[in-house]
């Protein structure tokens, strides 16, 4: 995979970059955040433009994030049966709703770095629940800018370990996520509990 990335970024540079961030923000499975290290390590050695490479990114996000949502406002069902026909994604877009209904903007914001498996999902979820675009917007910006700073910024400052901070990266996104998911467990499970105790009573 890294070497597949490293040609890509090689041949296509900044349009890659782009292409790709755009595609990760849709819930299509690319490898967005290599991506933006191996960016960051072609700036360090000189070879694209940090500017142009941060810019990319950063436009391909930001893109993808407004696809997605007027995609959720405007095709809400259609979105819903496109996620019940594989369970994890349905599973995804609920936890993305919850995260919505709970946490509003600084939901979209976490989404776009801390917990970036839901970005895509919450950006779904938000449309769809008609959250406001002016609001949607204002945090898709702060959390992008967060999300491309941190990914193409530790590429160009750990170029020579590439390889490494990439697994790094990768290992903490994971735990990160199941974090998350533990702990969005544990509050459905309590509500359930609760609900429960109450139709007894």
């Amino acid at each position: 995979m890294t070497d597949t990335v490293f040609l890509l970024v090689a041949t296509y540079g900044s349009a890659a970059l782009f292409a790709v961030t755009f595609l990760s923000c849709l819930a299509v499975p690319v490898p967005a955040s290599l991506m933006m290290l191996t960016g960051g390590a072609f700036a360090a050695s000189g070879d694209l433009p940090l500017a142009s490479v941060s810019l990319a990114a950063y436009g391909g996000a930001l893109s993808g994030d407004q696809t997605g949502y007027l995609l959720g406002r405007s095709c809400a069902g259609w979105l819903e049966r496109w996620a019940e026909a594989r369970r994890g994604r349905a599973a995804l877009l609920g936890r993305a709703h919850a995260s919505v209904e709970r946490w509003g903007g600084m939901g979209v914001f976490l989404s776009r770095w801390f917990v970036s498996p839901l970005g895509p999902y919450v950006n779904f979820a938000a449309g769809a629940g008609r959250m406001r675009w002016a609001r949607f917007s204002v945090w898709s910006v702060a959390g992008e800018t967060v999300w491309v700073a941190l990914y193409v910024g530790l590429g160009y400052l750990f170029a020579s370990s590439l390889t490494a901070v990439a697994e790094f990266a990768a290992d903490l996104s994971g735990l990160v996520a199941g974090a998350v998911v533990a702990v969005g467990l544990g509050f459905w499970l309590r509500m359930m509990q609760k609900r429960h105790g109450r139709v007894k009573g």
